[in-house]
């Protein structure tokens, strides 16, 4: 690391290439160099007949093709104590049961459904149907 008190003492364009043109006392190193958005929150979204739960759990940031921007979540599945994530499944919009064993959800990308999958409750193994 560069001794910032030592940069301005070097003269004039030498100083600012070797120093990073930075002024002494900047506390630079204290911000962060990338800022993310806070993580949602775990949402429950579904719940099955035979008690299975369906819970909104990570999410991504996402923009359309306008800029508009959503944000894409995967589900998982929390029944008898355990939780089964739905993999690779980013989705915008609340599944739909299909029967006791089965719920359907479309693919998100970029803030656009897509292809429609089954996914197994006992499982949490994605299918694709259309």
């Amino acid at each position: 690391m560069v001794n910032r008190s030592l940069c301005w003492a070097v003269p004039g364009v030498v100083g600012l290439i070797a120093c990073g043109g930075e002024r002494a006392g900047s506390n630079r190193d204290s911000v962060p160099r990338t800022m993310t958005a806070p993580r949602p929150v775990d949402s429950l979204v579904l719940t099955t007949a035979t008690g299975a739960q369906i819970w909104f759990g990570a999410a991504r940031p996402a923009r359309d093709s306008a800029g508009t921007s959503c944000t894409e979540r995967v589900m998982e599945i929390r029944a008898d104590g355990r939780t089964t994530p739905i993999p690779l499944l980013y989705t915008g919009e609340t599944p739909r049961m299909v029967n006791d064993s089965t719920i359907e959800a479309a693919i998100w990308l970029n803030c656009r459904p897509g292809h429609v999958y089954r996914v197994d409750l006992r499982t949490g193994q994605p299918v694709r149907v259309r």
